[in-house]
């Protein structure tokens, strides 16, 4: 249950940034992962498990959507730049796993902030 309700409001936390993309920097949603992992007492690997999956799924969601509003014409013209051999799909797969390794080390050290000294 513990893991549910982290990885929902990393997703609606990680929404906020979305939404604020023009004030906030991509990395915020570390934070928004850490948040949710600090406001929920949960296990350190758990907590990157749900912020991983939580961000992976947000990222992965986006993406798409922004790449079907543009008929995939930015994310051509990245996948030939980066070497993905012009695969769309391969960038969206790239892009929603980076987003999820920052989004599961901010709830990591959200975790661990929340633990008491031994």
């Amino acid at each position: 249950m513990k893991f549910l309700a982290v990885l929902v409001l990393t997703i609606l936390l990680g929404y906020l940034v979305y939404v604020f993309n023009d004030l906030l920097p991509w990395w915020t949603v570390a934070l928004t992962s850490l948040l949710a992992a600090v406001a929920v007492p949960i296990r350190p690997g758990w907590a990157a498990l749900a912020g991983f999956t939580g961000v992976v799924l947000l990222w992965g969601t986006l993406a798409f959507v922004i790449n079907q509003a543009n008929a995939g014409i930015m994310a051509g013209r990245m996948a030939e730049v980066l070497p993905m051999g012009g695969n769309k799909l391969a960038l969206l797969v790239v892009t929603s796993l980076v987003g999820g390794l920052v989004g599961g080390l901010g709830a990591l050290s959200g975790a661990y902030l929340r633990r008491k000294p031994a």
